[in-house]
């Protein structure tokens, strides 16, 4: 009588679906500013470059698009940050939009680093952004002058 003392291998599980495809069908779309935004947009070379980085999301077949092209957003944020802004939106209002929509970028990537599922977090990410967009828009459609409202005070 012959026993085997060789032990059984162990099959290890690895979930493979999370190197594949991606749906952007169900993210939300960006928002369009105006065309006195855009212009003063377009003249901010800073500004440009994020955003065609950040147009690229919605190209992004698999998580590994998704990984390359939310890097080209961080580094392309970061020199939006240290950018010269426009006069139009050198207020407060604009940098804490910006600061919000880096957070939740880097929830992505926190997300994508830790292998997790980052629809969610990419649908506040958008969002974010279009916060952002939204505000330049309110920006130059205030037409209020808060100086008034400060010298009657």
């Amino acid at each position: 009588m012959f026993v085997s003392c060789k032990e059984k291998a162990q099959e290890v599980a690895v979930d493979d679906t999370f190197g594949y495809g991606i749906s952007t069908e169900k993210w939300p779309n960006k928002l369009s500013v105006n065309s006195e935004v855009k212009a003063i947009l377009g003249k901010w070379p800073e500004y440009s470059a994020m955003d065609v980085s950040f147009d690229a999301i919605y190209n992004a077949a698999n998580i590994e698009d998704l990984r390359l092209t939310l890097e080209n957003i961080i580094e392309d944020q970061k020199l939006l940050e240290d950018s010269k802004y426009p006069i139009e939106f050198d207020k407060p209002q604009i940098k804490s939009r910006q600061k919000v929509f880096k957070t939740y970028v880097l929830k992505v990537k926190g997300d994508l680093i830790y292998r997790l599922d980052p629809e969610a977090s990419v649908h506040e990410m958008i969002n974010a952004y279009n916060a952002l967009r939204k505000q330049f828009n309110v920006m130059l459609s205030n037409t209020l002058d808060t100086k008034l409202i400060l010298d009657e005070a």
